[in-house]
Parts: C-alpha cells; structure tokens; sequence
C-alpha cells in the first residue's frame, strides 16, 4: 500500500502540468475505481479546465482543475499516476483515466482496481478533504494532540494504532515498524502504558519518519533508505538491527506482519 512518501511522489507527477489545459478525458465507465462518482460526467466536465492545483494528504490526493472542478485519487495498494509525452501513450488494460494536454498524457493506472477516483464540481474543497484529520507534521498535530489519541485510544497496541488513518494519515506498514524502533517501544504495547517521556519519544520520532519518507521516497520511491534505517533490513532474513547488532524479529500484530528488534524494543507485554 503507497505510503507518505510514495503519495506524494506520485502528487509531483502530475503537479508537473500545472498551468496545462485538459483537452480530452478518456474513462473506463465499467472501472470499479469510480463507485462514488459519476465517469461520464468526469469524462464531460473536465475537458478545457487547467490544472491548477495538486495536493496530498496522507494516502490521499486532489487536484482542482479550473475554479472548481476537482479530481480526488486514492491509489489503492497497486495504483499509480503517469505523466508521458502525449505522442508516445498506448492505453494500456488497466488505464482507469487518461486526461490529454496538448502535450502530456496524464493516467491513472491501476493493475488490482482497487483505487478510487472522485470527481465534484463547487466553489470550496469537497467536504471529505476538508474533514481529514491534521497531518503529523502540521502544526496542529502536537503533543497534546498525540497524547488525547494515546488516552482515547488506550487499550490498543501501538502497531495497529499508527495504521489508523484517522489518527496518523499516510503512516502505513513499514513507517509504523520504523517509528517504533526508533522510539524503542514493542509494537504490542498498549497506547495507554506509555509514560510521559515515552510519549515525548514517539511524538519525536513520529515526525522525523514522516519528514524522512517525504525526503527520500518523495522523490523516487525507488531509491535506497539510508542503512541506518530499519527498513532496508526488516525484510532479510537473519537481518540484524543496525543500531544493537541483535537479531530482528517477525512477528503478527494487528494481522499485519511486523519488524522489530526485541533487544532494542523489549519483550511482548507479559513477556518481561
């Protein structure tokens, strides 16, 4: 599933055609990505509008074209945006838009169908953007923030906590074990054990993996995380942790399978 970073990679794609006009739209009226919208009226409103505006929040993205047309996407776990010169396009099967500048194709492509594309017409955002939560590095995320999120949310480990959306918009799977390793705290704690400094901990390192997943994924998805980090460990097998030495762990939490490092975070509550 894109992350953070992958997000907003793919954000800067099509933020490259900004100031570009839409020409023509191409839909796949059977696609399974438009259950909340209306294809044909996409496929009808948007030609002769510019691209004026690209934004990401969390796993979420939207364009504004013209004054007030706008084009929500949600990659989904296989979904991603292109930007080719419009001369060398070949549609491809699982093209769900393709949108025509005089000089670029702009496409959502997507092998698994299970993204989603949104398109309103009105003066304001939709109502679903303007209802997301704050971002963890907006100014509005802060301590006392994570701390009601930590009470409200007492009784659930940590590892699947970071996966709500609702909470931490865009940290996904591998963000979660990296945050968690680097603040030292065993994935199936629970959010209300945490003491004040723990807290202070993970509020730290909170921010400073979703800075860095903006930093090296943003640009290309594709490059390598620093060695320091766990991600280009979690994987390996007999992989060891870069900070201890020790041996990393996998194990279920929450059903999603999860990085960590015993000798660094602890046992399993009811372990020690």
């Amino acid at each position: 599933m894109p992350e953070l970073g992958e997000v907003e990679h793919n954000r800067r794609i099509w933020a490259a055609s900004r100031g570009e006009r839409v020409a023509e739209a191409r839909v796949d009226e059977d696609s399974r990505l438009y259950r909340d919208t209306d294809p044909a009226a996409l496929a009808r409103e948007i030609p002769g509008r510019v691209l004026a505006e690209a934004l990401a929040h969390g796993k979420q993205m939207l364009f504004r074209f013209g004054d007030d047309g706008w084009l929500g996407v949600h990659l989904g776990m296989t979904g991603h945006l292109l930007r080719l010169p419009r001369a060398d396009y070949e549609e491809d099967r699982h093209d769900h838009l393709a949108l025509f500048t005089d000089g670029h194709a702009l496409v959502f492509r997507d092998t698994r169908h299970f993204g989603k594309l949104t398109w309103e017409t009105s003066a304001a955002p939709p109502s679903w953007w303007q209802q997301l939560p704050p971002q963890v590095l907006d100014a509005a995320f802060d301590r006392k923030r994570l701390r009601a999120i930590l009470e409200r949310r007492a009784g659930t480990p940590l590892k699947p906590l970071l996966l709500q959306q609702e909470f931490f918009p865009g940290v996904g799977n591998w963000m979660a074990d990296e945050i968690l390793w680097r603040a030292a705290l065993h994935p199936e704690r629970r959010a209300g054990d945490l003491d004040e400094e723990e807290r202070k901990h993970l509020y730290r390192e909170l921010r400073e993996v979703c800075r860095g997943a903006l930093r090296v994924f943003g640009e290309d998805p594709g490059q390598r995380p620093p060695r320091g980090w766990l991600f280009p460990h979690r994987w390996k097998d007999g992989g060891t942790c870069p900070r201890t030495g020790a041996p990393l762990a996998r194990i279920q939490v929450g059903g999603r399978t999860t990085c960590y490092c015993p000798a660094r975070q602890g046992e399993a509550p009811g372990e020690a």
